[in-house]
């Protein structure tokens, strides 16, 4: 899949994609979008009268989209802007740190379908890329806003503060991060482009950017505008035959299984996921990336299939099937269990937003929710499979008593307990071990399970919270977050307490990166330990406890619970050779798999 920019009249009409990811030079469509779920915001009727501004008009383009809340640091190229959103019924929120931005924003698209940051040129924007490219790895549809020096000034003060090489480097640099980019440097052309590169981030549900220079926040368009009307429908014969030829492979299946992951999530295909799934009867396996696209208290939910990561019972049942339906599938490494999983292409159904493959047969603009959506409707008739007992993964040899110290598998059995006791909460599970016993965790509702699973950035879990919290204030949030992750983000509690959320954040102190040690000991995994539970008393809002015992954990939840004022901090301090279940079972699997090959 090609990225589409432009920057100015030079840019214009190059690099461009055709249908499907298929480069183009000249100005064909771009591939179909897996969904239409927000064609009737992302069009309007109403034609833009002729005096708007560009700002404005990007501003109220926003609106129609749906984004309520922008979030971002103010910066001088970018203050006529950040002036025109607080106008505007789109809310600011302001974070410490323009990467955090990112990250609340993308928590926020995950949730809301839409997220937007703005911040000023290159020391705002440069910051925001290890976000951004996260968002673009895992698909979630991040809208960029960047200030820059304005047109008139940069003939006049070439070395102007914040620049880095040219002016385009910004541009150049967000080209490689965005599925769609533009620099708004022409108000006789600007209103298409925000318009295309609104529409790309729907289609492709990943980050875009669009750079305004600050003199052209006021630019008078020059003629009347009409937003853009629909999205392409799938192709109606490659649809017809691609789903007669997955359906024969369906009901000639004997023990068939539906592998649902990431795509699921962005295009919101959950409803349709699960009306599938009751219909045949068949049962449905997720991916971590995928993790939550239906209840996992849900009768046909089989488990998180993760490889060797994964529970033996879960594993057997997918890797075992004839005919694996998967579903918006995205096949990394730690979707796989750092590449231990087994799928056999010639049994497989893979259906995506951008491709279609039934076995070896490629089929051509064929969007995900059609595909779904008609098979659905066909009503196949397949035989059912057997889905195996669910292992419990927090298992004890004796009763845990309230004095026993704490370790992984302690903890993330009483969260367990927790989101059985509360199960509309939203859990946000930071990468590491954080991430690996996160996944034992039995969430009741679809998309409330949020990590970067795939690009694994440490950091996520402090500011996604403000981001969740904003694109959905009803469900509590609890973060797990390792204490390498938090030194990097965790003063967004700072933007947490400021805006009065309430998240329970379970910090999982190890002293260190618990992960590398088991792949690489050295004194470099080691980190300077904090009193974590004592930053409340700096920032204000919240609370702190400080967690050794099972008996402190139970009591500290508890506590966190009943604390809906502000945020709860929990420093759960673990050996820093502990590791949880889930990371135990891959150790173990990974090593019988060395010593197979010595």
């Amino acid at each position: 899949m090609a990225s589409t920019s432009r920057r100015g009249s030079a840019r214009a009409g190059s690099n461009r994609a055709g249908r499907n990811g298929s480069p183009a030079t000249t100005e064909a469509a771009v591939p179909a979008p897996a969904t239409a779920t927000a064609t009737a915001t992302a069009t309007g009727t109403a034609t833009t009268p002729a005096v708007a501004t560009v700002g404005q008009y990007l501003i109220d383009r926003l609106g129609v989209l749906g984004v309520e809340h922008v979030f971002g640091i103010p910066g001088d190229y970018v203050l006529q802007l950040y002036k025109l959103i607080e106008e505007s019924p789109i809310r600011l929120v302001g974070m410490t740190r323009e990467d955090s931005a990112g990250f609340a924003a993308d928590a926020y698209a995950r949730i809301h379908g839409l997220g937007c940051i703005c911040v000023t040129y290159c020391v705002g924007g440069l910051s925001t890329c290890n976000s951004i490219a996260g968002a673009y790895a895992e698909k979630s549809p991040v809208i960029v806003l960047a200030g820059s020096p304005g047109l008139s000034e940069r003939a006049r003060n070439p070395l102007l503060h914040h620049k880095v090489k040219g002016f385009e480097t910004q541009f150049e640099v967000f080209e490689k991060i965005t599925v769609a980019s533009a620099v708004l440097d022409r108000p006789e052309t600007a209103l298409q482009e925000i318009d295309r590169v609104l529409e790309a981030a729907l289609r492709y549900k990943r980050p875009v950017y669009l750079e305004l220079p600050r003199d052209q926040v006021m630019a008078r368009t020059l003629k009347p505008h009409r937003p853009p009307e629909g999205l392409p429908p799938s192709d109606p014969d490659a649809l017809r035959e691609a789903l007669d030829e997955a359906i024969a492979l369906l009901e000639k299946a004997e023990r068939p299984v539906i592998l649902a992951d990431v795509e699921i999530h962005r295009f919101s295909l959950q409803d349709e996921l699960l009306r599938l799934a009751e219909s045949t009867g068949m049962p449905i396996a997720t991916t971590i990336l995928g993790k939550s696209v239906i209840s996992e208290a849900h009768p046909l939910f089989a488990g998180v299939y993760e490889g060797a990561m994964g529970r033996a019972e879960v594993t057997e049942l997918v890797e075992s099937a004839d005919c694996l339906l998967m579903l918006g599938c995205f096949l990394t490494d730690i979707n796989l269990g750092i590449f231990t999983a087994k799928l056999d292409p010639s049994r497989c159904i893979d259906a995506t937003s951008e491709n279609l493959r039934i076995r070896h047969h490629h089929y051509r603009e064929v969007r995900l929710d059609d595909f779904i959506r008609g098979l659905i409707e066909r009503r196949p008739n397949v035989r059912r499979t057997a889905i195996p007992p669910r292992s419990n993964p927090f298992t004890f040899e004796k009763p845990p008593e309230a004095g026993d110290a704490m370790t992984s598998q302690l903890l993330f059995d009483r969260l367990n307990r927790l989101l059985a006791e509360c199960p509309d909460m939203t859990v946000i599970a930071d990468i590491g071990d954080s991430l690996f016993g996160a996944a034992d965790l039995e969430m009741h509702r679809h998309t409330e399970f949020l990590s970067p699973a795939y690009y694994t950035s440490m950091g996520f879990g402090i500011p996604a919270a403000v981001g969740a919290s904003m694109a959905n204030p009803t469900p509590r949030i609890l973060v797990v977050v390792g204490d390498g992750a938090f030194q990097m983000t965790g003063m967004e509690l700072s933007t947490i307490a400021q805006h009065g959320l309430n998240p329970i954040v379970v910090l999982v102190n190890n002293h260190g990166y618990t992960t590398e040690r088991f792949l690489l000991e050295g004194s470099f995994n080691n980190i300077r330990d904090w009193a974590y539970h004592r930053i409340p008393e700096v920032l204000g809002g919240g609370r702190g406890f400080e967690v050794r015992t099972l008996g402190e954990l139970d009591a500290s939840l508890r506590e966190a619970l009943a604390n809906t004022t502000g945020y709860s901090l929990i420093n759960v301090h673990l050996d820093s050779y502990d590791r949880s279940p889930a990371l135990e079972r891959l150790a173990s699997r990974l090593s019988k798999l060395v010593k197979s090959e010595c």
